[in-house]
């Protein structure tokens, strides 16, 4: 495989929401976002950004009107709360990261647990939180890794 563009990772992720300026100030504040780029169209709305975690990029933009394509992306809010994905993003202190979160009002679906998958697997302190447009967001802080062990 050809290296990635400067700046991206291999994958990244994109989440829509239906005032996506709200929410981007929400992540950062919350989750520890770093805004790289923010696009703003028509009367300020947000037509693409690029938030970064580390080496993660996550695009945030809004719901539907302007582009045909678009009208097939919509926030969990405009569907009962459903999701098609959740994301899942490394940190360094998975208990710390979600106290700033539960500050900034993020509801926790599940409180910081450790999930030890055996001796010849991974152990992970995990907890998910769910932003204020309904995305699930998950948390890991990795505690063992096989990988380590040489």
């Amino acid at each position: 495989m050809k290296p990635t563009p400067k700046g991206w990772p291999r994958m990244c992720a994109s989440v829509y929401y239906e005032d996506a300026r709200p929410a981007i100030d929400w992540l950062c504040a919350a989750f520890g976002f770093e805004v790289r780029l923010k696009v703003e169209g028509e009367g300020g709305r947000i037509e693409h950004s690029e938030l970064v975690f580390g080496e993660a990029v996550v695009m945030v933009g809004q719901v539907g009107r302007g582009k045909p394509w678009k009208d097939n992306f919509v926030s969990p809010r405009q569907v009962s709360g459903n999701n098609t994905q959740s994301l899942c993003i490394f940190v360094d202190d998975a208990d710390q990261h979600c106290e700033r979160a539960r500050q900034s009002g993020a509801v926790i679906g599940m409180e910081p647990e450790t999930h030890d998958y055996g001796d010849d697997y991974w152990v992970d302190r995990t907890y998910q939180a769910m932003d204020p447009e309904g995305h699930r967001w998950w948390f890991l802080q990795r505690l063992r890794d096989p990988a380590d062990r040489g």
